[in-house]
């Protein structure tokens, strides 16, 4: 009737060979009780037992179950459970000795009527459904697929080595504008959990509900997998029990109504997703985490990033003071004339520039990046794989970088500071590594709106630390799904393949097809230490999506109320257009005004930090509260 997945229990003193277990719910016509299949009986039989088979046991044990097992919402809520005369539940206990078990499965079309064996049932909802449905209601979905994010880790617990994998999905039914947003973790089920990608059609059950239950929350409600959550897309759907669903019927009467050109444009796949949101006072925030201290110092975080692991994300909290604010804009207008796409922009300390690199841009210091990441998806064929450091190459790249960096903050830019720039890197022809560097500004892409207080222009330049995590790069921003390279696209999103494949190469021709989903826009916001001596420029990115805007935006949320301390609900959300300049304008100085409001006011704000590999760190600004009295109490 259920399936949990696989759990590995092995540790260094254990002596099993194979240290694993796996615990279904199977029923008669009698009643429904637990069943744990135990160590190497586990890879022999797990994925033969689905849901629906019919098993015959022989010599089986009865145990009582553990106390803490998480249980099943079974589809039948009539059906009983068997329990012992302490009123804890039963168990049937599968070993490959003592005794031995004997496992049959039989044919569906042995199946005898009868043995009167109950019918699989679900509770499959509709998304106009879910706003009724209390917290931690379970409960079965049907979709088609509108998003999918990047796959990411978080820790088990705050030190552990253990992680967690999930990713975050978007479903539509044809019920609701509003779609499902799906908190997707790995089930035992790696080829279809890689697999999910936009205009396939997803059936999660077993799932849990997610909601704030206090006035006023800003967090929307979402869906989560249990320990007992199945998954399946299309070309896994045949013979599967809830295919007799009316529900199910329902959606695939939708679908056949359904054109693919109509939903296309809003297909999207990857990039920052800042969800679920913070919540709206530091007090709320402070009770959900569940970390040893709340408060990370500016000090600290640099220990903090570096120590990340791949595709870890972190969520870190620190108190300061907004001084500067800078709206960048990438947008990839323009093609060198070698036919090469334009890369990332490279961001130094007080200096916007954007660059373009005709050959490979090596790598400096951490904390002075010098990045050459394209705007496209995927570097070209002729880019070979990036090869290791070693640790006196990265200590040269570090002394250069920073010897650049001091001679561009010296200089004083016109509109002609593309010579200079490429004049200032040919001086330092005494370092290899710096001299491959050819870098292009591009002024004219510079935007007026930026801001920064009286106290940081005072303080900037005698800091004694100036962490640079502003850099933001082409994973960041979502993509627009493509079948024509699906393969691609579900490549970059996923943690690694279920199996060995050739990575697939992208054209340079080829990544014309490819448009991202959301402006290529972002601000650079530096924070400044409360005792004015560190300081850390980190990346605010405004994530929207102009053709559907709450795919990718807490509805009715405008992006400037980040920065703001107050709920500002008047506000009306502003839609970028990537053809004119008027609209961004006037959202980038909302904004600037935002960060400016709280000159020299002591906030604690929220960072969204994620390793991406490659000595690639986002670090995102998420929230920003402002301190009161209550959240000092609470700190104190």
């Amino acid at each position: 009737m259920h399936k949990t997945r696989l759990r590995y229990y092995g540790k260094p003193e254990t002596k099993q060979d194979m240290p694993y277990q796996a615990y279904f719910e199977v029923a008669d016509h009698s009643g429904m009780m637990s069943m744990v299949l135990w160590n190497s009986l586990c890879p022999e039989w797990y994925n033969s037992m689905k849901i629906g088979t019919v098993l015959l046991l022989e010599q089986y044990a009865i145990k009582t179950s553990y106390p803490f097992k998480t249980q099943t919402a079974p589809g039948d809520l009539h059906m009983k459970r068997f329990s012992s005369i302490v009123d804890s539940f039963l168990e049937i206990t599968l070993n490959v000795r003592d005794p031995p078990t004997k496992i049959n499965i039989i044919p569906e079309h042995k199946v005898k009527a009868e043995w009167k064996l109950p019918e699989v049932k679900y509770r499959f909802i509709t998304r106009s459904e879910l706003d009724n449905l209390p917290n931690n209601h379970f409960c079965d979905i049907i979709g088609l697929v509108q998003y999918v994010g990047r796959t990411e880790r978080t820790r088990k617990r705050e030190h552990g080595e253990d992680f967690w994998i999930h990713r975050w999905v978007h479903v539509i039914d044809g019920t609701s504008e509003l779609p499902f947003i799906l908190e997707l973790f790995t089930t035992s089920q790696p080829d279809i959990f890689e697999q999910i990608h936009p205009m396939t059609y997803l059936v999660c059950t077993q799932m849990r509900v997610i909601r704030d239950s206090t006035e006023n929350s800003s967090c929307p409600i979402y869906l989560t997998t249990s320990n007992e959550s199945q998954m399946f897309i299309t070309g896994w759907h045949k013979g599967q029990p809830y295919t007799k669903d009316t529900k199910v019927k329902n959606f695939i009467q939708w679908i056949k109504t359904q054109k693919e050109v109509s939903h296309m444009e809003r297909m999207a796949m990857g990039g920052y997703y800042p969800f679920p949101p913070v919540p709206d006072t530091f007090l709320k925030y402070c009770k959900n985490i569940k970390v040893e201290s709340v408060l990370t110092t500016i000090s600290e975080m640099e220990k903090e990033i570096e120590s990340l692991h791949y595709r870890e994300h972190k969520r870190i909290a620190f108190q300061g003071i907004i001084s500067a604010i800078r709206y960048v804009s990438c947008s990839n207008t323009s093609q060198d004339a070698s036919g090469v796409e334009p890369m990332q922009i490279i961001r130094r300390s007080s200096l916007q520039t954007f660059v373009t690199d005709n050959e490979h841009v090596k790598e400096g210091s951490t904390r002075y990046r010098q990045t050459g990441e394209r705007i496209s998806v995927q570097r070209s064929s002729s880019v070979q794989q990036q090869r290791i450091e070693t640790r006196k190459g990265r200590a040269k790249r570090k002394i250069a970088a920073v010897e650049l960096h001091k001679l561009l903050k010296q200089k004083q830019f016109s509109k002609n500071e593309s010579q200079e720039v490429k004049e200032t890197t040919q001086s330092s022809k005494n370092n290899k590594e710096i001299a491959d560097v050819s870098v292009r500004v591009q002024a004219e892409r510079m935007c007026h709106n930026s801001w920064e207080s009286a106290l940081w222009a005072a303080v900037k330049d005698n800091l004694t630390q100036h962490l640079n995590y502003s850099s933001v790069f082409p994973e960041s921003f979502p993509c627009k799904f493509n079948y024509a390279h699906k393969e691609f696209l579900m490549q970059q999103c996923n943690l690694q393949a279920a199996r060995c494949k050739p990575k697939e190469c992208v054209t340079n021709g080829e990544m014309t097809n490819f448009e991202n989903a959301c402006p290529l826009e972002y601000y650079e916001v530096a924070i400044l230490g409360i005792n004015h001596d560190i300081a850390i420029d980190v990346a605010f990115l405004p994530v929207c999506c102009p053709e559907d805007s709450h795919l990718f935006r807490t509805e009715g949320t405008p992006s400037y109320a980040v920065l703001s301390h107050t709920s500002d609900t008047s506000c009306q959300q502003e839609t970028v257009n990537k053809k004119g300049h008027s609209e961004t304008f006037s959202l980038a100085d909302k904004v600037v005004k935002a960060a400016a409001d709280l000159e020299k006011q002591h906030i604690i704000c929220i960072l969204d930090i994620c390793s991406l590999g490659e000595n690639k760190v986002e670090v995102f600004l998420n929230k920003v509260y402002k301190i009161t009295e209550d959240d000092i109490a609470n700190q104190t």
